[in-house]
């Protein structure tokens, strides 16, 4: 029987498939309620795609409160503009799901329009997609006035733009859990949630479990949380190979921080990690940036109120890159392991007058105030600096026992229970 504790690390490390991670603390309270009546719909013999698909739009238009849609194997492909309005309640949800060992793919013939839209022009809330294959069209699912919609062990891939996006209209408490997306096409982010400058904005939502991967396109974020938006949970996902950061995410506009943590990003052409301001980050493990592991500077609005804590940040060019930091309100990295191969541990182009740096661990050049010198690569388990290789597990021997107890969180990036002392600096605990 798999430990509780390393459970979440062997899902993000890829040891076990995202779909067996049920009921976690990232799935709504309201996901457990059973439903009042059970639908089911499957392909006719002898039709076309097209006709099938019909009838799977038909069939969801017509849910009402209490209902879940049981969809059998086939492709269901919806030539028109698609846009569900359908609602349910904190006590009777409506359930859209693929049949049990059922494989269900829907699309278009082109991508003239999105495959599926929600809530685009009526709200939209207490609504579930569950183990559904998107493929084709512009966007896969594109959510407007959503709040309370849970996407969950969806299949989301080789869109014409961005796979899933939040984009058109304010939304909130939305559970991203558990999806596998990529490659989609144009722009080709994984997830775009939330608009520029705060024009619209995604706020206590959980973005959780999710496997994104081969964002490339025109940018290709994996991952991207836009300014304004706020409360958000953006945890456990495992985020590689894109053109842009792994994960991006701009500042609240003084709204509660964000929290990242726990996420595991690896491979970008640009920084893994992007993060603005207006944050808690913490316990991820960042590894292999064209420009750095870990990057942030102002962007729509001034980096502030950001603390860095207990990530493990490894790269060939700089590991941590604070071009916004001087003199900035709020601002803290403690307890992290950053190492550069060839360049900074932490690169401060515009200085760091005021930024509490405590507890670190670094390997390069640049300032070392507030750490102590890592030997090299051996201080890990089994890590190498192009992500080939990625248990940054320290060895027993690392010297990582220098963290500061004012900046200990409870727990490690595998969910495992941090001792108090020594404090272990980096996002795993020895």
């Amino acid at each position: 029987m798999i430990k509780p504790l390393l459970f979440s690390l062997f899902i993000v490390l890829g040891l076990l498939p995202c779909a067996l991670a049920l009921g976690t603390p990232y799935d709504p309270e309201w996901g457990v309620i059973q439903p009042k009546r059970i639908i089911r719909i499957s392909v006719e013999a002898g039709a076309d795609e097209i006709s099938n698909g019909v009838r799977l739009r038909k069939a969801i238009d017509a849910l009402v409160p209490g209902d879940q849609l049981e969809v059998g194997s086939g492709t269901y492909s919806v030539d028109r503009w698609w846009n569900v309005t359908i609602s349910g309640t904190s006590e009777a949800p409506i359930s859209i799901v693929s049949a049990r060992d059922a494989s269900v793919i829907i699309t278009r013939p082109d991508a003239k329009q999105n495959i599926l839209n929600l809530g685009q022009n009526a709200p939209v809330q207490y609504v579930v997609l569950r183990g559904l294959e998107f493929t084709g069209g512009s966007h896969g699912i594109r959510l407007g006035k959503c709040s309370h919609v849970w996407i969950d062990r969806c299949h989301i891939h080789h869109t014409g733009d961005v796979c899933l996006s939040a984009n058109t209209s304010d939304s909130h408490h939305l559970n991203l859990t558990r999806n596998t997306i990529h490659n989609g096409g144009g722009t080709a982010e994984g997830m775009y949630l939330g608009g520029n400058n705060g024009e619209v904005i995604m706020s206590e939502s959980v973005i959780a479990l999710n496997h994104v991967y081969d964002c490339r396109g025109t940018q290709g974020d994996g991952i991207e949380v836009k300014q304004g938006s706020w409360g958000n949970l953006i945890t456990e996902n495992k985020v590689h190979d894109c053109n842009y950061p792994c994960i991006t995410v701009y500042g609240t506009s003084g709204m509660p921080q964000n929290m990242i943590e726990r996420n595991l990003c690896y491979r970008s052409l640009d920084s893994v990690m992007q993060v603005q301001g207006e944050a808690i980050v913490r316990n991820n493990v960042l590894i292999d940036g064209k420009n750095a592991a870990f990057a942030s500077t102002d962007h729509q609005a001034k980096t502030t109120n950001l603390q860095v804590v207990h990530n493990t940040l490894i790269n060939t060019n700089h590991a941590f890159r604070g071009g916004s930091w001087n003199d900035r309100e709020k601002m803290v990295l403690a307890n992290n392991v950053i190492y550069s191969k060839e360049q900074n541990a932490m690169h401060f182009p515009n200085g760091s007058q005021g930024v509490s740096i405590q507890g670190n661990v670094v390997l390069g050049d640049g300032a070392k105030i507030g750490s102590r010198l890592g030997r090299g690569i051996q201080d890990f388990t089994d890590l190498a600096w192009d992500a080939s290789k990625l248990d940054t597990t320290p060895t027993q021997d690392a010297p990582f026992d220098c963290g500061v107890e004012a900046y200990r969180v409870q727990v490690d990036f595998a969910g495992k229970r941090r001792q108090t002392h020594p404090v272990i600096s980096g996002a795993i605990e020895r």
